[in-house]
């Protein structure tokens, strides 16, 4: 008998992929919850695997976890440095610096 796809195992694959999307233009706080959901789908993809092995192929599922686990690493590390940024207002010093290169290149055109 043929072995068929888990339950939410694309879902946790598309949000993988997001998560990473999310990871670096929300902050980190878009990858941590795109890739917190893919986790706790997954976790539940693995429950009904290990209820009934003999029907479920695990392999692409266990891929897609680590890929989670990455962009949830990366999002917190993101989203750290962020709240770093803005407690010591580093942030406002690199807004200045980018807004004054800005007018240095189109004074240069």
């Amino acid at each position: 008998m043929e072995k068929q796809k888990l339950p939410n195992e694309q879902v946790v694959m598309i949000l993988g992929i997001l998560s990473y999307i999310g990871c670096c233009c929300t902050s980190g706080i878009g990858g941590l919850i795109l890739s917190g959901i893919g986790l706790y789908l997954a976790k539940k993809a693995h429950d009904t695997y290990n209820e009934n092995p003999e029907l479920y192929n695990i392999k692409s599922l266990d891929t897609w976890k680590i890929v989670n686990m990455v962009a949830f690493v990366l999002s917190a590390l993101v989203f750290v440095y962020w709240i770093y940024m803005k407690a010591t207002g580093k942030d406002i010093e690199q807004q200045k610096q980018l807004e004054e290169l800005l007018e240095q290149l189109s004074k240069g055109r």
